[in-house]
């Protein structure tokens, strides 16, 4: 019976490596015919008999195992492989003698020792009654170069996003440790809520009352999504943190943000739209300013809410982004609700393509303000999620402030 042909180690000479052993015949007459032809392939070629006598092996085999023809001769296949190597090929070979021919990637021992990445091709040839084995080696050591080459590259590339992971989860937690929480004061309430589309965002609400007849607040959206807004956001955050408490009037405020966006940024591309309003509980007064923000909204049990307009461009774009009369004064009753958002919320489309737009929130503010104060917040975040196919596609940032 034929075995498959099974790897044997490397060598250097370049000539046709053709031998018997003392018991073997000559040659058949169709490995003499194909000896030419075999020798100049670019595979290691080898042809055995039912006796596992090698009858062949080209100078490239040769030169794959690094074996002289000698080598080769003196040496059995079962010597050029460990223990466990050479029951793996027994189990090849009863394959191919099973099915005429079988294909597997091994290895082909060399002289030093070492291995060569192969695919090993088993053919069993009958003539004359008698079986000969025919078995190809092509190396594939560049193509295993190249996968653990791929496989490292990768590992490199996991590592580094757990690294980048890691930072982001940070970078999550600073910037929720910026986002207002819930504050309830004797005659105002604050509530708010921030879903970035990403990991973080460019959306944030900066709240400041030292007291608390008097709030101050602030709602931003920084164009983009992603790490390069939320650093934006934060730097604005702190700057106006300080700016907010120091009471400068927004006009001032939103100069120096569009200045700083224009003169320190330059590039960046970035621009900001802003909503920022000073209440003063026991006056029952608000001024309010915006800079090309959807308008906020003051709404008041079951009316059509009250739109307060931006009157400044969207800042970071031109130098004469802010109206000098960009602040307003608005009056307050018991029981208003001031509702201020991000784009996140208008700009959201329906199963149609419709987008909810401006009016859209209006009318969902509107139902939502015959409701308790403290359920109006999740009701309008309800009813835009109803509206919208799909997940969010943009930072969502609302915010309603009740005076009681």
């Amino acid at each position: 019976m034929v075995e498959p042909l099974h790897p044997l180690p490397h060598l250097q000479e370049r000539q046709p490596a053709i031998w018997r052993n003392a018991a073997s015949t000559e040659n058949p007459e169709w490995l003499i015919q194909m000896e030419n032809v075999l020798e100049v392939l670019n595979q290691g070629i080898v042809v055995m008999n039912d006796h596992r006598e090698i009858l062949f092996a080209n100078s490239r085999f040769l030169e794959m195992t690094c074996l002289s023809s000698q080598d080769l001769q003196d040496s059995g296949p079962s010597r050029l492989y460990s223990a466990q190597e050479w029951e793996f090929l027994m189990q090849q070979g009863d394959v191919a003698l099973k099915a005429g021919q079988n294909r597997y990637a091994f290895v082909l021992p060399r002289k030093d020792g070492s291995r060569l990445p192969v695919i090993v091709s088993s053919r069993v040839l009958r003539n004359s009654g008698t079986q000969f084995g025919i078995i190809t080696f092509t190396d594939i050591s560049e193509q295993v170069r190249a996968e653990d080459q791929l496989r490292s590259a990768n590992d490199r590339l996991q590592q580094r996003q757990i690294e980048i992971e890691a930072d982001l989860r940070l970078a999550v937690l600073v910037q929720n440790s910026l986002a207002p929480k819930s504050l309830s004061w004797d005659n105002i309430t604050v509530d708010s809520f921030y879903h970035p589309v990403h990991w973080i965002g460019g959306d944030f609400v900066l709240v400041n009352s030292q007291i608390h007849e008097h709030v101050s607040l602030l709602v931003g959206d920084v164009s983009g999504h992603g790490i390069g807004s939320a650093l934006i956001a934060n730097r604005i955050y702190s700057d106006m943190t300080v700016q907010l408490r120091s009471g400068m009037p927004f006009v001032d405020m939103f100069a120096e943000l569009n200045r700083f966006l224009i003169e320190d940024l330059p590039g960046s591309e970035m621009f900001v739209t802003l909503a920022a309003a000073r209440i003063d509980v026991q006056r029952r007064q608000m001024v309010f300013a915006g800079a090309g923000h959807p308008p906020a909204m003051l709404a008041r049990g079951g009316q059509n809410p009250v739109l307060l307009e931006s009157r400044s461009m969207i800042v970071g774009v031109v130098p004469e982004a802010v109206d000098l009369s960009a602040s307003v004064e608005v009056p307050l009753e018991p029981d208003d609700r001031i509702v201020f958002y991000t784009d996140g919320i208008t700009e959201v489309f329906n199963a149609r393509g419709e987008m909810l737009g401006i009016e859209g929130v209006r009318e969902i503010v509107r139902k939502a303000s015959i409701l308790p104060a403290q359920q109006m917040k999740q009701r309008i975040l309800e009813d835009v999620a109803a509206w919208r196919s799909g997940p969010p596609t943009d930072d969502v940032s609302l915010t309603l402030v009740h005076v009681r």
